[in-house]
């Protein structure tokens, strides 16, 4: 493939947080060396059900997964297995979700949370976690910088043409301390300062990098239903690539034709929704 992409998926930040605490990202964008638009989720907006989404270009209501309660293989054809199609080789540092919803479920720790597989038709490497004990005191949550720099080494080790990483520190701190306070605006500030030295990174090494969420928040912590807070995220783009108006809100399910316009792989007859980059 002569592009290579990686999805960056900051779980759970409303649009207002990404455009007032996100410095660098936001440097960027004054810059030139990065663009920004709004982006809307499907319903429900919630977690696993946006992850289906992002990655078949269906709703809901189509793939299946009406929540993090109903998480199964999908049977919808997918952004990994539209570019394996195509010979790119793909990668994932991510909850467990993804690997139940793109590769196989259910999930079995020993067998799917680090694996090389570069017969697989969906994701040939995938580096997973559980947040097993997952609570409102105990989050559970891997660091940032430790997935960033698992995405890293297996860009470098095995030279992806497709990378995702999705985290789920602001979501989860979102639930605990909601987004207007003291504890959010650190945690982002700590999330962009981590993320920052990745980007240069990335692309020094070639990569068109997209910087989104799957879903934003409301002022209770709560994101599932149409409310902007919860519904309305950031979408950064770093690349060549030729865009939208400024002032043009992306849906979500854009996201997965997309990608697989930028990498040159086929798009699904599902995804019905036009590519916003070119």
């Amino acid at each position: 493939m002569d592009t290579k992409l990686l999805l960056i998926i900051i779980d759970g930040v409303p649009w207002r947080n990404w455009r007032r605490l996100f410095g660098n990202l936001e440097g960027w964008v004054d810059s030139g060396d990065a663009r920004v638009w709004k982006i809307r989720s499907v319903l429900p907006s919630t977690s696993a059900s946006c992850y289906a989404s992002i990655h078949t270009g269906v709703v809901p209501a189509a793939h299946g997964c009406t929540g993090n309660d109903n998480v199964f293989r999908l049977t919808q054809a997918d952004v990994f297995g539209q570019i394996r199609k195509a010979c790119g080789i793909t990668g994932a540092v991510a909850h467990s979700y993804w690997s139940e919803l793109f590769n196989r479920a259910p999930f079995d720790p020993v067998r799917d949370i680090e694996y090389d597989e570069p017969e697989s038709d969906t994701i040939n490497h995938g580096r997973f976690h559980t947040m097993s004990g997952y609570g409102l005191i105990n989050q559970m949550t891997p660091s940032d910088a430790d997935l960033f720099a698992t995405l890293t080494h297996l860009c470098e080790t095995y030279q992806l043409d497709y990378g995702m990483l999705h985290s789920c520190t602001l979501d989860s701190m979102g639930h605990r301390f909601f987004h207007d306070c003291q504890e959010m605006d650190h945690a982002c500030f700590v999330l962009d300062a981590m993320l920052a030295p990745y980007i240069t990174r990335w692309r020094q090494a070639g990569y068109e990098v997209i910087v989104t969420a799957d879903h934003g928040q409301d002022a209770r912590g709560h994101h599932g239903g149409r409310d902007p807070l919860q519904q309305e995220a950031a979408l950064y783009y770093f690349g060549p690539a030729e865009g939208p108006a400024p002032d043009t809100v992306i849906d979500q399910l854009q996201l997965a034709p997309t990608i697989l316009t930028r990498l040159g792989a086929p798009i699904a007859d599902t995804m019905k929704a036009r590519a916003f980059l070119r």
